[in-house]
């Protein structure tokens, strides 16, 4: 039976969203504690693809999830979760232990920071169920053929080369289809490493439309002679308006399929204190957005809001500088707010903090 969001009834857009990923049962210890300390955790479940759907979905977007979970009760766990906030996930693969000899269901464990000392992530996810399916036997073209939007991330692909195949296959498909494709490059360091990141998302690039920040992806100097170095390789992690703007200029000179670039920009004055502020390229110019600063309840998943947050906006039509402040206020949001995924049913939320409305709502 097709699962049934009540919220798309509201729902002003005929988008029909998915994404493709990994979703990972999140191990955290209560009250700031290091792992070394704790007597117990805190149980939840994330992955950045999953995130975004569920961030879409609680506003109300068609949202479905793909990704392979073990057919035990963790797997399922993590199904329940996400079809308990509208998800759609009837593609789920509930994997047998022939399908994915090693059966498991990957896992973080997440030290939350607290004032001068930073949050901190330990992956344990080798040998998950959707690193170990053969995505040969799935009809990828009939996965995708009734949907408007696909997003991805460069942190699948970076799982197992079954995974990479995956990723480049659905973005052929989905250009086939003529669905706008988003990508989000998500460089995980304890994944792969920068060359190989930036060798595989560099050939994503012909395939996007709307490309989630800037890196890992090449942007040589000179093609013909690398030792000249990448023309990001002279920017600094937060740039002027110019600096960025040269840069979206140059993404879009060497690969004008692009019709969205968006970046955040974070300034960390402490491991509970940070501010957030974005850059956009949308129809031939440079868009700067307003500064927010604030404190961090949970600041993992921060990414995938501004990235779920610029969605929505760009499904919905909004105009460019709202579409940049609304999705910077999703991801502010999101910081306030306990597990991966920005779990925020009412739009009307964000755009109050995009125009700096702190005023109680009653």
């Amino acid at each position: 039976m097709q699962h049934f969001n009540p919220l798309t009834q509201q729902n002003d857009t005929s988008a029909r969203f998915i994404t493709i990923g990994e979703i990972m049962l999140r191990l955290t210890p209560p009250n700031y504690e290091k792992i070394r300390m704790a007597t117990s955790f805190e149980a939840s479940y994330g992955g950045s693809e999953a995130n975004i759907a569920l961030a879409l979905a609680n506003l109300g977007v068609d949202s479905t999830f793909f990704s392979v979970v073990p057919n035990n009760s963790l797997g399922k766990s993590a199904v329940r979760m996400l079809r308990s906030n509208d998800v759609h996930c009837s593609p789920v693969i509930l994997s047998t232990p022939e399908q994915t000899p090693t059966h498991r269901l990957g896992t973080y464990y997440l030290e939350t920071g607290f004032g001068i000392r930073s949050s901190k992530v330990t992956y344990d996810r080798k040998n998950s169920a959707i690193t170990e399916f053969d995505f040969s036997q799935i009809d990828l073209d009939g996965l995708l053929k009734d949907f408007t939007w696909l997003h991805l991330s460069g942190i699948t692909p970076a799982l197992a080369p079954n995974c990479r195949s995956l990723i480049m296959n659905c973005l052929k498909i989905a250009k086939q289809h003529g669905l706008t494709v988003s990508f989000d490059g998500n460089f995980r360091s304890t994944l792969w490493t920068w060359e190989e990141a930036r060798d595989f998302c560099t050939e994503c690039l012909p395939y996007v439309d709307v490309l989630m920040g800037i890196e890992p992806y090449h942007l040589w100097k000179d093609e013909n002679d690398h030792s000249k170095g990448d023309l990001k390789d002279d920017v600094p992690f937060r740039p002027s308006y110019e600096q960025q703007d040269d840069i979206f200029q140059a993404f879009v000179e060497r690969y004008p399929n692009l019709q969205c670039i968006a970046r955040h920009v974070r300034y960390a004055h402490s491991g509970s204190e940070n501010s957030l502020k974005a850059f956009m390229w949308y129809q031939g110019h440079t868009f700067e957005s307003k500064m927010f600063t604030f404190n961090i309840l949970d600041r993992v998943g921060g990414g995938d809001a501004f990235a779920s947050g610029l969605i929505y906006a760009m499904i919905h039509r909004y105009k460019p500088m709202d579409m940049i402040n609304f999705a910077v206020a999703s991801s502010v949001i999101k910081h306030t707010i306990r597990g991966d995924a920005n779990i925020t049913d009412d739009a009307e939320t964000i755009r109050r903090l995009m125009d700096m409305n702190y005023d109680i709502k009653r």
